[in-house]
């Protein structure tokens, strides 16, 4: 059995994290967001695995190669131009010849997924389909299923009456491979709209498999902070990582925490980075690898990505600040501000 990550999107949702940093990369804790996808396939007992990509793929391919590192086998299916979900999976046919798990490349879940894999085999399905239940289906697209979970219906952003049911599309699919030859070649192609309502109405046995443990889209920046809160208050297990209570310091032993500095838990500090005498590392702070909070800095309730420099009692709270960023002395970043690669905000600013 194989595996397809679809990650060929340009993360807009995420700009300006995105703009020189792929979303497959973006980092989530220590590090980079697909290698969770890797872990939970891996968990599964898949080790071929192919992820099909467009944007920035050379990005993609320097972090993880060919799966080597992560003791995996990871090809690339690259797209000339996006091609949707269905397409994306039909570019990638000719490195696919059995049984295939296909996950959206920005869904993260602790989902196991062999349950899944035994009830498509049981039922003999074409297609299985993950459902997970939201509080307000609204901005999705409902699934409905039958009695016997049985996809009996999609629909794409029901206005308040239609809704039916509070399961959606989780993003998690397997297919069976003499389906794929219905998507049609190089051609834009949702597996959502197009794909999945062919099944139903040709009546294949499409299952849908409904989770109600932990699942988040992380396309926004505010979803991308809900994961980091997450994984410290333990509602997502993170494998290798201490955050079993709300007052856990996970410190690398190659971080470096001077005298005077203050750490308040949950937290997270990186290979490399330095907090100085009378700076404070408040809750929810995640600080990337070689970064430097200098004397009498705050920062909490935000990710600073890597190589990033926090001048000397500026203010960072609730934000993102992305890699090599510049934060002056006595400075002020405010809630809700996401920062580019490269950022300078200058000495004694407030945004």
């Amino acid at each position: 059995m194989r595996a397809v990550i679809l990650a060929g999107g340009e993360g807009t949702r995420l700009r300006p994290l995105t703009l020189s940093t792929p979303k497959p990369v973006v980092p989530v804790v220590d590090r980079p967001f697909l290698r969770h996808q890797l872990e939970l396939l891996s968990r599964a007992g898949v080790r071929d695995v192919v992820f099909s990509i467009a944007y920035r793929p050379e990005r993609v391919e320097s972090v993880f190669g060919d799966g080597r590192s992560v003791g995996m086998s990871i090809r690339y299916a690259v797209e000339d131009s996006p091609l949707g979900t269905g397409g994306a999976v039909r570019n990638a046919l000719p490195l696919l010849d059995e049984r295939t798990i296909v996950l959206n490349g920005d869904v993260l879940t602790d989902v196991d997924l062999a349950p899944l894999v035994r009830r498509h085999e049981a039922e003999g399905a074409s297609a299985t389909i993950l459902l997970t239940p939201v509080p307000n289906p609204s901005a999705y697209g409902l699934v409905e299923t039958d009695a016997s979970g049985r996809v009996q219906r999609f629909l794409e952003k029901p206005k308040p009456h239609e809704i039916t049911t509070d399961t959606i599309n989780a993003g998690i699919y397997i297919l069976e491979p003499d389906t794929f030859d219905r998507i049609p070649k190089d051609t834009a192609w949702s597996i959502e709209r197009s794909f999945f309502p062919s099944l139903v109405e040709r009546g294949e046995t499409f299952i849908g498999y409904i989770y109600r443990g932990y699942w988040i889209d992380i396309g926004t920046s505010e979803k991308y902070m809900q994961v980091h809160r997450d994984i410290m208050d333990g509602r997502y297990v993170y494998k290798g990582l201490p955050f079993s209570s709300s007052a856990a310091l996970c410190v690398s032993p190659h971080a470096r925490v001077e005298d005077g500095a203050t750490l308040e838990g949950p937290c997270f500090l990186d290979d490399g980075s330095v907090v100085k005498a009378g700076a404070r590392i408040g809750p929810y702070a995640v600080v990337g690898r070689q970064c430097h909070i200098e004397e009498n800095a705050v920062v909490e309730h935000a990710i600073v990505w890597a190589n990033t420099r926090i001048g000397q009692e500026a203010v960072v709270r609730r934000s993102i600040l992305g890699r090599q960023a510049h934060i002056g002395r006595s400075a002020t970043v405010n809630e809700g501000v996401v920062l580019g690669d490269k950022s300078v905000i200058t000495d004694y600013s407030h945004v």
